[in-house]
C-alpha cells in the first residue's frame, strides 16, 4: 500500500491527462504530433465520425503539446482538447531524461537549467484559467474586498494583529495583481485590461470601506498597526519583491498553502484601508503615504511576477512588448525607491 501511495503522489504532480476530440480523418496527423510529445496515447471512436484520443504527458510538456494542437487543428470543426490531473498513474510518468520522448527536429531540447525551473510548473492554460477565476467583478469579489478592508481597518484601529492577518489571508486583490503580471508576460492585452479593471475597482472599494470607518469611528492616527502602513523603508522593497516572486511560484505550482504566507507578507488591502481611514479623519498626508505603500507593493508584485514567469518558461508573444512593460515597471520602482531613500535620509538628518 505504501508503494502505491507514493506512485500516486508522483504521478499526480508530474503528469497530465489530455483528451483530444477530432474528426477521424485527422488522426494520422494527430498521431504524428503525439509521437514526439507522449509515449502513452490511445484512441476510441465517438459518435459523429469523431475520434477521442487520450494521452499521458509530462507536466512540463503540456504547453508545447497544446501549442502544436492549436497550430494544427484550430480551424478544424469539432476540435476540442481537455486537460485534467489524474489521481494515479501506474507505472508513473518519470521526469528522468531516459524516459522522455525525443524532441522533433529542429526543436531545441531544453537545457538542464530550463528543465529545473519548468518541471514543477503547471501548464500556461491551467495558470490562465486559475487567474481568470479571480478577475470577475462579481458580488462575491466586491464583498470580499469590503469585508477584508473592514476587518483590516478595525484591526489596525485597535491594534489587533490577529484581525489584520485574517484580512490579509482573504487577499482578494492578489489574483488581479498576478493577472497583470501574467498578461504582461504573455502579451495578452485583453487579460491585462480585465486584470487592471478588476484591480482598480477592488482598490476603490477597499479605500471606500476604510473611508467609512474613518468617518464613523474614533481613530487614533498614531495607533501602531495603523501608522505602520504609512512607513516604507528600502528593505521593504526587497521584502515585496521576494514575496511577489514566492507568490507567483506558488500560484504556478498550484500550491494554495504557500500562497497564504505570501498574502500576509505582501498585503495590499491593509494599506488601502489605511488610506481610506486617514482620508476620513482628514490626515491626507498620512493617507498619501499609506497609498504609497500600496503602490510599492503592487509594483514589486508585477516586477517579480513577470521575472518569475519568464524564468519558468512562459513564452511571451512579443519580447518587445514584455520587455517594454517590465522596463516601465522597473523605472517606476526606481522612482519609488529614490523617494523612499530620500525621505529616510531626510528623517535621519532631522534626528541628528
Amino acid at each position: 500500500m505504501g508503494n502505491f501511495e507514493k506512485t500516486s503522489i508522483v504521478a499526480n504532480m508530474t503528469a497530465r491527462l489530455i483528451e483530444i476530440i477530432l474528426p477521424d480523418s485527422q488522426y494520422n496527423k494527430l498521431s504524428q504530433i503525439l509521437s514526439h510529445q507522449s509515449s502513452r496515447f490511445w484512441r476510441q471512436t465517438v459518435p459523429g465520425q469523431m475520434e477521442k484520443t487520450s494521452c499521458i504527458v509530462q507536466q512540463r510538456r503540456v504547453d508545447a503539446l497544446l501549442d502544436e494542437l492549436m497550430t494544427a487543428f484550430a480551424d478544424v470543426e469539432g476540435f476540442n482538447a481537455y486537460v485534467s490531473i489524474p489521481e494515479a498513474i501506474i507505472p508513473p510518468v518519470s521526469e528522468i531524461p531516459g524516459s522522455e520522448v525525443a524532441f522533433p527536429a529542429p526543436t531545441r531540447a531544453p537545457t538542464a537549467i530550463e528543465r529545473f525551473f519548468v518541471r514543477d510548473r503547471i501548464s500556461t492554460e491551467e495558470i490562465y484559467d486559475d487567474i481568470q477565476e479571480s478577475l470577475h467583478i462579481r458580488p462575491a469579489f466586491l464583498l470580499n474586498v469590503i469585508l477584508s478592508s473592514i476587518i483590516a481597518g478595525l484591526g489596525m484601529r485597535s491594534n489587533q494583529v490577529a484581525a489584520i492577518i485574517g484580512a490579509m489571508i482573504i487577499a482578494p486583490l492578489l489574483g488581479p495583481s498576478i493577472g497583470t503580471a501574467l498578461a504582461a508576460t504573455i502579451g495578452d492585452m485583453k487579460l491585462g485590461r480585465k486584470a487592471l479593471l478588476t484591480l482598480i475597482v477592488g482598490s476603490i472599494f477597499g479605500i471606500a470601506s476604510g473611508l467609512i470607518i474613518g468617518l464613523t469611528a474614533t481613530i487614533d492616527p498614531m495607533a501602531s498597526e495603523l501608522h505602520n502602513r504609512t512607513i516604507v523603508h528600502p528593505a521593504d522593497i526587497t521584502l515585496a519583491l521576494a514575496s511577489g516572486m514566492a507568490g507567483v511560484l506558488a500560484f504556478s505550482r498550484g500550491s494554495a498553502l504557500t500562497l497564504v504566507g505570501v498574502m500576509i507578507a505582501v498585503a495590499l488591502i491593509p494599506p488601502l484601508a489605511a488610506t481610506g481611514i486617514y482620508a476620513g479623519i482628514g490626515e491626507y498626508g498620512l493617507a498619501a503615504r499609506a497609498l504609497f505603500l500600496f503602490a510599492t507593493n503592487l509594483v514589486c508584485i508585477n516586477i517579480a511576477g513577470i521575472a518569475t514567469f519568464l524564468i519558468q518558461g512562459l513564452p511571451p508573444k512579443e519580447w518587445r512588448i514584455t520587455g517594454g512593460i517590465l522596463f516601465v515597471w522597473i523605472v517606476i520602482l526606481f522612482l519609488l525607491a529614490a523617494l523612499i531613500t530620500g525621505r529616510s535620509v531626510w528623517e535621519l538628518g532631522m534626528l541628528m
